[in-house]
């Protein structure tokens, strides 16, 4: 179905364009899209600009999979039209097709700080990741802003300005939505326009565009944001690594994941990690078995969850040997070199230092110990981590190079 422009169009043409800085954003001019029409209109529009500043609120207390309450976007330009809250829930008929079909758009660059939880929500409700992708949090780590660098940091360095914190823990959910709301959910878009092309421009002059660029194929893949739930037990940190009881470990959470899923209900809302475990442990047969545990929430007792639970138990119990799971293989690091691992610790900090780079970006301490261990396949090792650190790492293993102090600095030294 061809859409066709609707209100917001005509928003453009005929009322007073009232040129809007970002530090004089009021209530009053905030835009509020809730059909189609207007959220087409708006997405075409979009599609004229390089790119376009992507925020979302939502809710996750009470559900599997999050609800969306509001869309915050924003293109460049400092006009009312140039940043508009979508707002699904008052807009219960409004189709997100447009939306979905700019950020298939491949000449627009879709911006998002943090984005791991927006992009998921997209996923899960239209089946699109949004590409080219743009994470201003992993930008500002390459960018020696630190670690994890939190959206109103990046405000106050880079635009100047401060983001009012009062309504972060609002319930998103209810209408109407207040003036504090609306210029709280705005506010993160639009300082968001200056933060990216900030960080876009010293990206582009200090050649390291291809390192985040790198960084998005996590973001990107479907992967990330879907839980299998033949894979659910992995995510339970177990007490014991027991062929059976790890047996009926992935058969508990293999239901528990499957019921939240198709209900939409929390994982912790059918039953919590210990008492998963509980129950792999005293692997009950019956619901007066169920009765006795200590750590099972009541309605879990009887009805599906119950005959779920036992269902589950019985299935790992009689789990053929050769069907039953390991654990992942927990690496010896006994016979580590312990004083090496020392080295490439303080090697990681001259070279985050020397080039601007959050270390942990670069290599965690675990990532460390593997290389210390003989481990060539890490990711600290591939790609632009491998010519910033990997590479000398694997020299200064090897005996090729040495460390060397010189007053607060660590310098390299070729042998």
């Amino acid at each position: 179905m061809r859409l066709r422009r609707g209100r917001l169009g005509a928003v453009y043409k005929d009322q007073e364009q009232q040129p809007i800085t970002r530090s004089t954003l009021m209530p009053s001019n905030i835009i509020t899209i809730t059909t189609t029409e207007d959220l087409a209109a708006f997405c075409e529009r979009a599609k004229g600009h390089p790119y376009i500043t992507v925020d979302t609120e939502f809710l996750r207390e009470r559900t599997y999979y999050a609800k969306l309450c509001l869309i915050q976007l924003a293109i460049p330009g400092d006009d009312r039209n140039d940043a508009v809250l979508v707002d699904p829930i008052e807009g219960s008929d409004m189709s997100l097709e447009p939306l979905y079909d700019l950020f298939r758009d491949p000449n627009v660059v879709k911006v998002f700080h943090a984005a791991r939880q927006d992009l998921e929500i997209f996923y899960v409700e239209g089946g699109v990741i949004p590409a080219p992708l743009f994470d201003t949090q992993v930008a500002a780590m390459v960018c020696d802003f630190g670690e994890q660098v939190g959206y109103e940091t990046l405000v106050r360095k880079i635009a100047k300005a401060s983001v009012d914190k009062s309504s972060r823990f609002t319930d998103w959910s209810r209408r109407p939505l207040s003036d504090a709301q609306k210029l709280y959910a705005l506010a993160d878009v639009t300082h968001l326009r200056d933060i990216y092309e900030y960080l876009s421009k010293r990206l582009e002059r200090s050649g390291r565009k291809a390192w985040v660029e790198e960084e998005m194929a996590i973001l990107r893949a479907p992967e990330t944001y879907i839980v299998q739930p033949d894979a659910a037990w992995r995510r339970v940190k177990v007490r014991s690594n027991a062929p059976k009881f790890l047996a009926i470990v992935r058969e508990l959470a293999r239901f528990r994941e499957a019921y939240a899923q198709e209900r939409n209900v929390p994982r912790s809302r059918v039953y919590k990690d210990d008492a998963l475990l509980e129950l792999a442990s005293t692997k009950p047969k019956d619901e007066r078995d169920l009765g006795k545990s200590r750590l099972l929430l009541r309605e879990a007792r009887k009805g599906a969850i119950a005959d779920g639970i036992l269902e589950a138990v019985a299935k790992g119990v009689s789990c053929p040997p050769d069907e039953m799971p390991k654990a992942p293989p927990v690496r010896d690091r006994s016979n580590m070199n312990s004083a090496l691992a020392d080295l490439l610790r303080v090697m990681l900090k001259a070279k985050a230092e020397e080039v601007g780079i959050a270390q942990k970006l670069i290599a965690t301490a675990s990532d460390l110990d593997d290389i210390a261990l003989g481990e060539r396949d890490g990711l600290a090792l591939k790609g632009w981590r491998a010519e910033v650190f990997g590479k000398d790492a694997l020299r200064l293993c090897d005996g090729d190079l040495a460390l060397s102090c010189s007053g607060n600095s660590v310098k390299i030294i070729e042998l």
